[in-house]
């Protein structure tokens, strides 16, 4: 399980946009998302570099924790 802090999710939406940009690269990803904690919890074959860019790549700053 990795552990990512992301800055600037604010609703439902961050949430699904993060999801689906972790499982378009890797669909037998587990992603859950802790809103009012502002992080990621990422259960996939994708290393923590890449789980970082598919987060900033839909506008948030992610970094591993």
């Amino acid at each position: 399980m990795q552990v990512f802090n992301v800055q600037g999710m604010t609703c439902a939406h961050c949430v699904r946009a993060v999801t689906n940009a972790i499982q378009s690269a890797d669909p037998a990803a587990q992603v859950q998302v802790d809103l009012a904690k502002g992080e990621v919890n990422v259960q996939s074959q994708l290393g923590s570099e890449q789980v970082v860019g598919l987060i900033k790549e839909e506008g948030y700053t992610a970094t591993v924790v």
